[in-house]
This record gives structure tokens, C-alpha cells and sequence, in this order.
């Protein structure tokens, strides 16, 4: 029995350090590792069908735009700083209200949500496979360290929040109740999310363009097309990053 508890124990701690190193320094690996995936496993159309790819291009955006209006809910009326402290898991506060009375980790949901949808976008087996794999548990272990410092800053509080809240998948019921009293703030919304944001549509319309050089159906006409559509996200990131430096959305 002790033998099992100091496994456990070992195993959790092992954990905690490894979301420790994700949460520094997540924002230069999880880029690299969605690189590296993209040139290593080329995009692969469903059963050879260029027209059921389109199907399952569109089913990967609208699973990618459920997990940015789950992040766009979260920030709006409620927000909880993931950013940390010079690299740390840092928290001023326990947020228990808004979107975080139906999961401890709602914003991490839409994360993995945009996730998956590029990945349907990419439709590569080992994509699935190795992506999924890796990304799942950097998130359980960013989680994991997160939980560690918020059960040591605030004790029985945070343990009484966690018999009652779950910690991933979101019970909606009565969500409409947890937002009475809340206005949304679109300028906070503005401020923290436009550079992600922009981030995952460019990078699914570089998997479009990548998956039709890669299948030899590419035309004109659709390139054009995409490069229409990034050039726009990109003027909406221009004018999202002018209004948060200027005086009408100061950071």
C-alpha cells in the first residue's frame, strides 16, 4: 500500500514538473510540434475524395470556431489569466464563477477543440494519432501543475471547488444563471484573443493550401481565394493590435 501511494506520488510530481516546462515554454514548442506534424504527414484525402475532403474541411473549421466561441464566452464574462508570472503558474484569485462553474478548465477545452479541428482539416492518420497523444497529455500536465499550485495557495477553498465542478468536459445546465450579472467585454475579448485567433485561421488556410499542392488539385482561382481570406484575417489583425496600442482599447 505505501509502495503504491509513493508511486502515485512520484507519478504526480513527475506530471507537475513536466506541465511546469509545457506552461514556460508552450507558446515556442506547441508551434514547432503543429510544424513539425505538417511536414512530416502530408494532408490525406477521405478515401481518395477531393469532395468529401471539402465536407471534412468544413467539419474541422466548425469544430475549430466551437472552441474559439467557448475561449471568445470564457473571456468575455469571466476571465482567469493563464499567462502566468515570469513563466510561472501564477493566479491573484480563485475564479470560480462565469464559464468556470461548469468546468474547471474551459478555456484548455477550446483550446483542444481548435486543436482537433485542425487536425480534421489535416486528415492524417498519424496526425490523429501522435498530435492527439502529445497535445492531450501536455494540457493533463499543464493542468496537473496548475492544480498543485492552486490547491497549495488556496487549500480546502480550491478542494471544495473541485468536488463540485468538474475538471474538463462542460456541464451547461444553468449556464444561463452563472452569467446573470456579467457584461460581456468585447474589449477584452479584443485585447487577448485577436493574435490566436488570427493564429489558427492562418494556419487553417495554409492547411488548405497545403493540401491541395500536396493532391495536385490546386487552381488559380482558389488560391486566390485563400490568399483573399488571409489577407483579410490579417487586416483584421492589424486593426485589432492598432485599437489595443492606441487610446480606444488600451492594453
Amino acid at each position: 500500500m505505501r509502495a503504491t501511494r509513493l508511486t502515485r506520488e512520484s507519478g504526480e510530481s513527475l506530471l507537475v514538473a513536466c506541465g511546469n516546462f509545457f506552461f514556460r515554454y508552450r507558446n515556442a514548442i506547441f508551434p514547432v510540434v503543429l510544424l513539425a506534424l505538417a511536414a512530416s504527414f502530408p494532408p490525406a484525402y477521405p478515401r481518395g475524395s477531393a469532395r468529401l475532403d471539402r465536407w471534412m474541411d468544413l467539419l474541422g473549421f466548425a469544430v475549430a470556431l466551437a472552441g474559439q466561441s467557448l475561449r471568445a464566452g470564457v473571456i468575455g464574462y469571466a476571465y482567469v489569466s493563464r499567462g502566468g508570472r515570469h513563466g510561472r503558474v501564477y493566479a491573484k484569485r480563485l475564479v470560480t464563477e462565469g464559464f468556470f462553474r461548469h468546468s474547471r478548465n474551459p478555456l484548455y477545452v477550446g483550446n483542444l477543440l481548435i486543436l482537433l479541428g485542425l487536425f480534421i482539416i489535416h486528415n492524417n492518420p498519424w496526425v490523429y494519432l501522435l498530435g492527439g497523444a502529445f497535445f492531450l497529455f501536455a494540457y493533463r500536465a499543464i493542468v496537473a501543475a496548475e492544480e498543485a499550485y492552486l490547491r497549495d495557495r488556496f487549500g480546502t477553498q480550491y478542494d471544495a471547488y473541485c468536488r463540485d465542478v468538474g475538471r474538463w468536459l462542460p456541464d451547461f445546465r444553468g449556464l444561463r444563471h452563472s452569467l446573470e450579472g456579467f457584461r460581456f467585454d468585447w474589449r477584452r475579448l479584443v485585447i487577448k484573443e485577436y493574435g490566436s485567433t488570427y493564429a489558427w485561421i492562418a494556419t487553417v488556410l495554409a492547411l488548405l493550401a497545403y493540401e491541395s499542392l500536396v493532391n495536385a488539385d490546386w487552381t488559380p482561382r482558389y488560391v486566390g481565394v485563400l490568399s483573399v481570406l488571409l489577407a483579410g484575417a490579417s487586416v483584421g489583425w492589424a486593426a485589432a493590435r492598432y485599437l489595443k496600442k492606441g487610446t480606444l482599447f488600451p492594453a
